[in-house]
């Protein structure tokens, strides 16, 4: 991975549907090497896919809460269970395993308190579970997809 690929993946990450010469035009190449860089990116599983981010407001799910969860249970029965239970809720869009007084932290997002109650029961009703703490986000100051690519090797 050189700067030319780093200059690639920073304008993929901003705008994955631009046209190969005009991203080749960005970085300071013509479009068949462009091509062949993201192709060997894409083919070495670092360019997983490209997929459209859609506006949470305008999808009606404009509330994002984080949610905390600690068990007392720490088989991997229990967990394979929880992960596959959760992972099917659609308004669960991150799932994280973490070190420290939490076990568990979601990424929920919903239209309203009303709906986030629904999920709530769902979750609770799905595995058992000894503790479960929502944080309501009020304002998002700074959300991105895009990785920072200084520390690609």
């Amino acid at each position: 991975m050189d700067d030319v690929d780093r200059r690639i993946l920073k304008v993929l990450q901003s705008n994955a549907d631009l046209p190969v010469a005009e991203i080749a035009e960005q970085v300071g190449l013509s479009a068949s090497p462009c091509w062949r860089r993201i192709q060997k990116l894409e083919a070495e599983g670092i360019i997983e896919r490209r997929v459209a981010l859609l506006n949470p407001e305008k999808m009606n799910v404009g509330v994002t809460v984080f949610v905390a969860i600690r068990t007392s249970r720490h088989d991997e029965d229990w967990l394979t269970d929880f992960a596959t239970k959760v992972t099917r809720i659609p308004e669960v869009v991150e799932l994280y395993r973490m070190s420290g007084e939490i076990d568990y932290m979601l990424r929920i997002v919903v239209p309203d308190i009303k709906a986030y109650d629904a999920v709530y029961k769902r979750l609770i009703a799905a595995v058992p579970l000894f503790d479960v703490s929502s944080s309501f986000a009020m304002e998002a100051i700074k959300y991105t997809t895009a990785l920072p690519v200084d520390y690609a090797t």
